[in-house]
This record gives C-alpha cells, sequence and structure tokens, in this order.
C-alpha cells in the first residue's frame, strides 16, 4: 500500500526512530502494525528505481517485525533462506539511510552480507542452507553451553531441496534447540512443484477426509466436555485442519514439535506465537507460517511471480521502465528450443524453479508433456535428465550458472561417466551485475573443462546459440553450453540451424603482431579492441575458439606461431579457465611465446553492472588494447 497523505509522514517517523531491534521493542502494537506498512512503502519505492526482488520481500514483512522483536538480534541468530527476502530486515537493522543503494555498485547487497552487518549470519544467496546452517549453529552453541536463540526462515519453495531435509532430518536426531519459521506462501520463484508442494497445501476433501474426520469427531465427542473443546477450536478453520491433519504429521514424523498454520500478516499473532515458542520450547521447533507473496501491493500480489526479481518500474502501473536492447540470449535459447522441439519428439526441458528465467515458458505451454520442473532441485534434475537420456531422450536442463554448481558431482558421475546425451544450458554465465558474489557465473568455465566426455562451448552472439544448441542436442554425449545474461548483439538469426563441427573456431580477423583469443561474450569486445589496436600500428589477428574443450589446437597454434603473442580474454576466473587451457595447449605444443591472461583474479567479485564489472577486470575493449599494448612490450 503506498502512502500518499499526511499518515505517511507519521509512519516515516516511526523508521527514522529505528537504529537497531532495541529501538523496535519500544514501539506498541499499533506503532508496529503502522510501521509495516511504511516498511513497505520504502521496499516499493527503492525497488521501482533499484530494481530488486519485491514480492518475496513484502510478503514477510510482519513476521521480519515479529522476529525482531521476539529475539534479542544479534545475539539470538536469524537466518535467512533465501536470503532475497531480506530488505524489510536491513531497514529494521541499521541500514535504513543507506537503503537507497540497494544493490547498486559500491552500495547495499541485496542479500544478508556478513561484512556489512553483525545482524547477517550467513551470505545465504542460494536456496535451502538455512536449516543446516541453523543446526551446525545450535550445535556450536550446545557446545560452549550458550543457550541464546537459533532462528532458521526457510521457505515452502525451498523445502524442494534434498539438502532442506536433510537439515531436518539430522536435527530431529540430535534434538538441539533450533526454531524453524516455514514461510509458506505457495511460492518460490515460479509456483511450487512437487508433491511436497500438494501435501503442505493439501484441502481435506474426498470420503477418505470425511471418514477421518467423522472417526475422529466420534473419539473426541466420546471425551465428553474436553472433546467438544478440541472440536469447536478445529472447527473454526479449514487451516487449523490443514495443519493439524497434514503439514504436522510429516514435521512431527521429524522429531519436531509443529506449531500452525498461523497467520503471517497478523503482527500479534505472530508476536504472541514466537514469544511462547521462544520461553517454552525446547530441541527442534517448526512454526508454520501463512504469508501472501507481494502482499500490499496489487501487481505483485496478483502476479508474485514476475514480480520475484524485478527490473526498475512504474509503480502507478507496475510495467517495467523502458530499456533498450536486442532479443535476450535468454529467450533465443528458449526460442530455439521451442523451434527444435517441434522437428524432434525426443527433446524435453528440464529446470529447477526457474521457467521464465530460463526462458522456458514458451516451451512449457507448447509441450507440456515434455516439461519438467523439478523445483529447487538441481541435483535431482541433473540425474532425471540422465535416466531421460537412457531412455532415447534428449534432454536440456536449463539453469543458471551459479546455482549448476550444486550439481557437479551428478554432471560428472550421472552424465559424464557413462556419457549420455544430456545438454546442460547454462544462462548468465560470466558476472551478471546487480546479485553480486553468490550470483555471478564465473566458475563454470573453471569447474567444466577438466571433466573428461563433456564439451564445453560458450557463443559470440545470440545467432551462434542457437547453432550450438541443435550441435548440442544432436552430438552423442554431454554438452554444456554457457552464455551470459542480457541481450543479444543484434545480429540476424539464421536458419535453419545447423550443426558446428567440434573442436573447430572462427578465424575472424587476420593479423600478423598478436592473436587476440577471447571467449563467448567477449569476442566482440575484442574486434573492437582489434580495431583501436590498428590506429596505433599493430595488426591483431582474432579467432573466436567457439569451444574451450576441446580447444581448436590447428588454428590457435598456427596464429599464434605466426604472431608469437597471445591475449586471451573471459568473462571468468582465470584459474583454471579458458586461457589456462590455451596455456596447457602451448606448452604441450612446445610453443614458447609471451601470452597475457585476461578474466578475474582470484577473489569474489562484488556487485555492479556489467559494463563497470568488465571494466575493473580489464575486459572490456578498453582493457584488451591495454592488455594486449603490455604483451606487445615482451
Amino acid at each position: 500500500m503506498l502512502m500518499i497523505n499526511s499518515q505517511a509522514d507519521q509512519q516515516t517517523s516511526l523508521l527514522d526512530s529505528i537504529d537497531s531491534p532495541t529501538d523496535l521493542r519500544k514501539l506498541s502494537l499499533q506503532q508496529l502494525e503502522l510501521l509495516a506498512d511504511e516498511l513497505r512503502d520504502i521496499i516499493i519505492n527503492t525497488v521501482a528505481e533499484t530494481g530488486g526482488h519485491l514480492a518475496p520481500c513484502l510478503g514477510v514483512v510482519e513476521l521480519t517485525i515479529a522476529l525482531h522483536f521476539v529475539f534479542n538480534t544479534p545475539e539470538d541468530k536469524i537466518i535467512w533462506d533465501v536470503g532475497h527476502q531480506t530488505y524489510a530486515h536491513k531497514l529494521l537493522t541499521g541500514r535504513r539511510k543507506l537503503f537507497h543503494t540497494l544493490r547498486q555498485h559500491r552500495g547495499l547487497s541485496g542479500f544478508p552480507k556478513r561484512d556489512e552487518s553483525p545482524y547477517d549470519v550467513v551470505e545465504t544467496g542460494h536456496s535451502s542452507t538455512s536449516i543446516s546452517y541453523g543446526l551446525g549453529i545450535a550445535a556450536g552453541k550446545c557446545l560452549k553451553n550458550d543457550c541464546r536463540k537459533v532462528v532458521s526462515v526457510i521457505g515452502d519453495g525451498s523445502m524442494t531441496a534434498g539438502l532442506a531435509f536433510e537439515g531436518l532430518n539430522q536435527a530431529g536426531h540430535l534434538d538441539k534447540d533450533l526454531i524453524v519459521i516455514l514461510n509458506d506462501n505457495e511460492m518460490s520463484i515460479s509456483q511450487n512443484v512437487g508433491a511436497l508442494s500438494s501435501f503442505l497445501n493439501k484441502k481435506l476433501t474426498g470420503k477418505a477426509a470425511r471418514r477421518l474426520r467423522d472417526h475422529i469427531e466420534d473419539r473426541l465427542m466420546a471425551l465428553s466436555s474436553v472433546g467438544e473443546n478440541i472440536l469447536s477450536v478445529l472447527r473454526k478453520s479449514e487451516e487449523s485442519l490443514k495443519g493439524f491433519f497434514t503439514p504436522g504429521m510429516l514435521f512431527e514424523a521429524l522429531k519436531f514439535q509443529y506449531i500452525g498454520p498461523i497467520p503471517g500478516h497478523n503482527v500479534e499473532d505472530l508476536i504472541t506465537t514466537l514469544e511462547n515458542v521462544k520461553k517454552h520450547s525446547h530441541g527442534p521447533v517448526l512454526v508454520h507460517v501463512l504469508t501472501t507473496k507481494g502482499k500490499g501491493y496489487k501487481p505483485a500480489e496478483t502476479n508474485p511471480g514476475d514480480y520475484h526479481g524485478v527490473g526498475p518500474f512504474d509503480i502507478a502501473t507496475g510495467k517495467a521502465k523502458s530499456c533498450k536492447g536486442n532479443i535476450s540470449y535468454t529467450k533465443a535459447f528458449g526460442n530455439t528450443l521451442c523451434t527444435l522441439a517441434k522437428k524432434n519428439k525426443r527433446i524435453t526441458a528440464i529446470t529447477a524453479a526457474m521457467p521464465a528465467g530460463t526462458g522456458l515458458i514458451d516451451f512449457s505451454k507448447q509441450f507440456p508433456d515434455r516439461f519438467f520442473d523439478v523445483g529447487i532441485a538441481e541435483q535431482h534434475a541433473v540425474t532425471f535428465a540422465a535416466g531421460q537420456a537412457l531412455e532415447g531422450m534428449r534432454p536440456v536442463v536449463a539453469v543458471y550458472s551459479t546455482f549448476m554448481q550444486r550439481a557437479l558431482d551428478q554432471v560428472i558421475h550421472d552424465v559424464c561417466i557413462p556419457d549420455l546425451p544430456v545438454t546442460l544450458a547454462l544462462d548468465r554465465g560470466g558476472v551478471v551485475g546487480d546479485d553480486g558474489p553468490t550470483h555471478h557465473g564465473v566458475f563454470d568455465l573453471s569447474l567444466f573443462r577438466c571433466i573428461p566426455n563433456l564439451v564445453l562451448m560458450a557463443p559470440k552472439d545470440e545467432n551462434e546459440l542457437q547453432h550450438m544448441l541443435y550441435t548440442a542436442i544432436n552430438h552423442r554425449g554431454p554438452v554444456a553450453i554457457r552464455y551470459p545474461r542480457g541481450c543479444g548483439i543484434g545480429v540476424e538469426l539464421e536458419h535453419p540451424e545447423k550443426a558446428l563441427a567440434i573442436a573447430k573456431g572462427e578465424l575472424l580477423r587476420e593479423g600478423e603482431d598478436l592473436l587476440l583469443l577471447p571467449i563467448g561474450n567477449r569476442v566482440y569486445p575484442a574486434l573492437e579492441a582489434a580495431q583501436g589496436l590498428e590506429k596505433l600500428g599493430i595488426n591483431a589477428a582474432v579467432i573466436n575458439p567457439r569451444f574451450i574443450k576441446p580447444l581448436d589446437n590447428e588454428l590457435i597454434s598456427h596464429w599464434a606461431r605466426k604472431t608469437g603473442r597471445v591475449v586471451t580474454v573471459e568473462d571468468n576466473m582465470k584459474k583454471g579457465g579458458f586461457g589456462s587451457a590455451v596455456l596447457q595447449m602451448l606448452a604441450e605444443l612446445h610453443i614458447n611465446i609471451p601470452v597475457r591472461l585476461l578474466g578475474y583474479g582470484n577473489t569474489f567479485i562484488e556487485q555492479g553492472p556489467q559494463e563497470i564489472l568488465w571494466k575493473d577486470a580489464g575486459i572490456d575493449t578498453a582493457g584488451i588494447i591495454n592488455g594486449a599494448l603490455e604483451v606487445m612490450k615482451q
């Protein structure tokens, strides 16, 4: 809800008076409710300018207030899973004056960050880690005889990941003092999928459910007034019945005390429940809280998936502010996959709770029987794809590069050892901008380059991407295609798609003085750098390798010998990356010439626009020119 009257000024003064949760605990219940409105107002207005994760943050405003009101943070620990729901948390923990810098270069992170605040316990950019983190902290506190509380806040979508259940299982076994808050809004990023989601949101209908209800009513009525009182409470709310008969059974089977479900937008109910849990519960407790994703902003409530993560937008209409650009790599991938699937009925598409983010919405509509959203379960997605490949399918697994890190073992063990024809579409390869170090895809070239049987390639533009996808699907073994976030170059898309020769690059420009070897989205900046070098009297050859593995040894070595100097360029870590592959190849061929590697150093990269991060790393056009001039001195 947007503040447009004098009441807004009154509410603004509330937040202005809060420099820490200590100040929050001085407010009355009525003031806390007004504060919730104000928090939503500032979140909406800020995200409209900076972009960010809007709907998940709006859904946990009251829960955030209640947690910091009841628990003595930061001595008591609150662990957020995932971290994109922490904007209200940041505003209440001393960062309101910097909130306008949210997700900006050198500004506030969009996720918890330990060096940003003592209230941020861990960096949580990926999902489903909070229970394991929390249990480890609780076990450590127990060893130190520290009785302060540990609270893990996890969304129902994150419960689709195996790691969450591994944590629950161990927590029930250890019987440590851990509080888990299940934020149930029936959403992760897109609509939740899977049997667990259905179980959590099951309504007691049908003959079997009615028989169960009638049986329990008969047994409770036999208890006279006590039974009647229990039935009176259960009959007041379908949600109470839901919690009594379904999710409570699941979590209590894991040896958790189950409480709920309770309304997640009633500050008084939340505070009362959490205070009781804090004072009277021992061992693992799960509090089931029902929230509405996007609460307080109608467009986000109506379409929470569209407002999970947004760029700058117009508040009045909810529409994204105009942006210039060509078709995105993600869109080009999705369009091409649909085109290929019309011709090849063996093609399937698999994603991990990201059908929109990975460009698979159209595929899911056109080929619903061949589309599989496995939830936040990247490991399962890869092995699930391997199973399909064993049955003659041609599965394509579309996952952000940063999230595919979670499935590295499955890629090696379940796909590459049996040499199965699975295509891994690594979206958001390279730096991704404002989400920072947990989301940059700058490790994939290094991680995947060493895996036997796997072909690894990166397109220079959106046209080459579609040819690579066609090549991958028709290859006999596993292939990974790595492409960046954002708009393509704007080149014409050729049809029909064609197969590229494996391990064959292309010479884009001849030269005599040095060889520029850019990969993927660094090809066009390298071509511009070659033009700039020519004005300085330096004639640079440029090769688009296309393949990181296997390299085109013949083409690269020929021009390396001819020019006598090499500069490699990659939107990836230098250690173990594309440049390392070139160095290794040259060494094996006994080509001893000066080589300059351009890429990211051995450090995690902070948030910021891609253009600034490329510039800082020296892999933009100017940086490539400087790198070339340095190698020319050798």
